[in-house]
């Protein structure tokens, strides 16, 4: 298996989630080592938490679960693509995405 470089970003790599059947940009997250296992294992995506400082599964609270198809990782091996399933929102807003602003607007 491929390696994750986890120092570069002090034992986090960035995430970026994407809908499996869409391609549409979800959201972006950061894992740890843990939480990559965690997604590894039961197929749920887990991220870590950078302002509560803990582990968390996508929709444990929501409901809005994302089930893991795909995780590709970039060529510096230190950024992560995850391909999911969306049950419901993906953004805690309750939007489809977390990018549904326009910054010109």
């Amino acid at each position: 298996m491929i390696q994750v470089d986890f120092k570069k970003g002090n034992g986090l790599v960035p995430v970026i989630v994407q809908d499996v059947h869409t391609l549409e940009v979800l959201m972006l997250a950061y894992m740890n080592e843990a939480s990559l296992q965690k997604t590894l294992e039961t197929k749920l995506a887990t991220y870590w938490s950078r302002s509560r400082n803990e582990l968390w599964i996508k929709g444990e609270t929501s409901g809005h679960y994302q089930h893991v198809k795909e995780i590709l990782i970039d060529c510096d091996q230190d950024t992560l693509l995850l391909k999911v399933e969306q049950e419901g929102a993906a953004c805690h807003t309750g939007h489809k995405t977390c990018f549904y602003r326009n910054l010109e607007e």
